[in-house]
């Protein structure tokens, strides 16, 4: 899809389907509305009162014009109460607006900037994020695939100063969802296809395309730097493993070295301790850590950020077989910690303890965030609409809790509670990889906790937001590519660069307290 700015007016807006949003609990028409609605004679505000549009979230109502206007239909959006409008509320706007004009049969849909009140980029960054997560779709191995397609959005304002600023934005808005597609794609395709090997090989592309180092070690050399913890998930699957670490290095001397981690279980059996039929149909999905990592690793020379930035996965399947390691097994991780496995289903934590001890080692990082299908327990505390935040270091959450709200994912933190470190010990080794059932997620953050040392570190437990089993405001049930956003968030909000087509400024993210949290999100700044 085709992203475009016009100086112009709505009314000399052309196109398919011309959109424009209407607010809750007003009274009058916007001022968009109430020009359209002139030159349509009424028509217009009739059909909003026939539909009972109200403005709330979530609804719509469209018009054909007739040919009084260039467009050929009008169609407003609810933006719900102007008071509580944020980036979050244009994107599920943009995302809902854009499929109705798809499902319509429209190729060019023109838009005004919806949210009044936001900054003029960071309107324009939503819409973009908004329309292209919301028309994304997986159809790769259907024989009868969806052939309605918008080839392209036009932003329509009568102001021509903003013209620089919406520009930037919708460049921003389009890297940060093309990478959010690309990690969707990635935990959409099936486990016979995406391997470990697979995602190297999708490394090596990205290194290829985007001039970033790689470094992919197979099982040998990762026993000679004593992943043991690693290779004993690995050692059930005929599939070899492969850890890959790719780095990116920013033009002139980095201001920060940060590792972001991501879990590679490209298929969860449950190993020994299998899982029963029914929790292991999803299982491809237990990549989605390492697909965000790898899309935001290919975003990176496109934004172009400040730090230096390490992409880490440990990728494997975990399956059951003669070679697979047992129940009470025990393990040297590579900073030397000896685990007994108490559960060969509690996998995840064991590969993520060798890549956080190697991004320590070997990257020396001054931060670490990790994302993770860690735990069932994350979503039985929080459900699958919030991610599970935990941490060593307040700060850094705090940063990454503002990057998420900016971006518009829910995440939660939750306590690394000292005491239940002692439900992790083990009669006959450092550690054991299980704790008891109940704050399962808290114990699984406290064992990668020992693994991060003191390295400033977050852990984001994604279980319960990586795979949707229905459709959302923001895309179709399947892989969500959550994280990827948060976290480009995140790094952009260091960059005093500016992006291609923008001015040298903010980006809507670059905040560090919880007043700048509340201003981001509103955008009133």
């Amino acid at each position: 899809m085709k992203l475009t700015f016009q100086a112009r007016s709505v009314i000399e807006a052309e196109g398919d389907v011309l959109v424009v949003g209407g607010y809750a609990e007003e009274m009058r028409l916007s001022p968009a509305v109430a020009a359209l609605d002139r030159a349509l004679k009424g028509l217009l505000s009739e059909v909003l009162r026939s539909e009972k549009f109200e403005g709330k979230p979530e609804q719509l109502a469209y018009v054909h014009t007739a040919g009084r206007l260039p467009a050929k239909r009008v169609l407003v959006v609810g933006l719900g109460k102007r008071k509580e409008l944020d980036s979050e509320r244009v994107r599920r706007a943009a995302a809902l607006a854009l499929r109705r004009s798809r499902d319509l049969g429209a190729r060019i849909v023109s838009t005004a900037l919806l949210g009044e009140g936001l900054s003029p980029k960071l309107r324009a960054q939503a819409l973009a994020e908004g329309a292209l997560l919301g028309s994304y779709t997986f159809d790769r191995y259907k024989r009868e695939k969806n052939k309605k397609a918008i080839e392209e959005l036009r932003v329509v304002d009568r102001e021509r100063r903003l013209d620089v600023h919406v520009r930037a934005g919708l460049r921003l808005g389009e890297i940060f969802a093309a990478a959010t597609c690309f990690a969707r794609d990635l935990v959409n395709e099936p486990a016979n296809q995406v391997t470990p090997a697979y995602l190297a090989r999708a490394a090596t592309q990205i290194a290829k395309d985007g001039r970033l180092e790689l470094k992919i070690y197979d099982r040998a050399e990762c026993q000679k730097l004593g992943m043991g913890a690693y290779l004993g998930v690995a050692q059930g699957s005929l599939e070899p493993p492969k850890f890959i670490h790719l780095t990116y290095r920013p033009p002139g001397r980095a201001r920060r070295r940060i590792a972001i981690v991501g879990k590679g279980i490209t298929f969860d059996s449950g190993g020994l301790d299998l899982k029963p039929a029914d929790g292991m149909l999803r299982m491809k999905d237990d990549m989605s850590g390492a697909a965000a990592v790898l899309a935001i690793m290919q975003a990176l020379l496109t934004l172009g950020p400040p730090q230096e930035v390490h992409g880490i996965i440990a990728a494997t399947e975990n399956m059951p077989s003669g070679s697979a390691q047992r129940p009470g097994d025990i393990v040297r991780a590579m900073n030397g910690t000896t685990i007994e496995i108490g559960n060969t289903d509690a996998e995840g934590r064991l590969t993520l303890a060798d890549a956080l001890a190697y991004a320590v080692k070997e990257v020396r990082p001054q931060e670490i965030i990790d994302l993770a299908t860690l735990t069932s327990a994350i979503v039985v505390a929080l459900g699958n609409g919030c991610s599970g935040v935990m941490w060593n270091d307040k700060l850094l959450a705090d940063r990454v809790l503002v990057a998420a709200g900016a971006a518009g994912e829910r995440m939660w933190p939750l306590p690394l509670v000292d005491e239940y470190r002692e439900l992790l010990k083990s009669d006959v080794a450092d550690l054991n990889n299980v704790g008891p059932r109940g704050g399962g997620a808290i114990t699984a953050g406290l064992f990668l906790k020992e693994f991060a040392g003191a390295t400033p570190w977050v852990h984001l437990d994604i279980a319960g937001t990586a795979f949707s089993e229905k459709d959302l405001p923001l895309g179709p049930k399947g892989g969500t590519g959550v994280g990827v956003r948060t976290v480009l968030s995140y790094l952009m909000a260091f960059s005093e660069k500016d992006l291609p087509l923008g001015p040298k400024g903010g980006t809507g993210v670059g905040v560090r307290t919880v007043l700048s949290y509340l201003m981001v999100q509103t955008g009133r700044r």
